[in-house]
């Protein structure tokens, strides 16, 4: 055996491994990764949850006045609807003991 016939052994050997990892690379699903994002802009906070596989939570945070909207998406009709509302600021904090200040 030939320092060539060596080489084109290698080299095949190795492209062989490229293209299967290539292949396993690409064959399996990519994973959801942007379950928590949010954005704040001006007065309000905004994120998004998942409720079913076709149903979407819009949660609208207004920042001033402390109110919380939930809006349901439904992917499969695209009806948008008011899930829930909430006055944050009657929340108390955990650890809070009620009625100090």
């Amino acid at each position: 055996m030939n320092s060539k016939n060596l080489a084109i052994g290698v080299l095949s050997i190795t492209a062989v491994i490229l293209f299967v990892g290539i292949i396993l690379v690409n064959v399996q699903p990519n994973a959801a990764v942007a379950s928590n994002v949010s954005s704040y802009g001006g007065d309000f906070t905004i994120t998004v949850g998942r409720v079913t596989r076709d149903t979407e939570i819009l949660y609208v945070l207004d920042n001033t006045t402390q109110r919380l909207l939930a809006y349901g998406i439904d992917r499969r009709s695209g009806a948008v609807n008011i899930l829930d509302k909430a006055d944050l600021s009657t929340v108390v904090p955990p650890g809070a003991v009620q009625g100090r200040r």
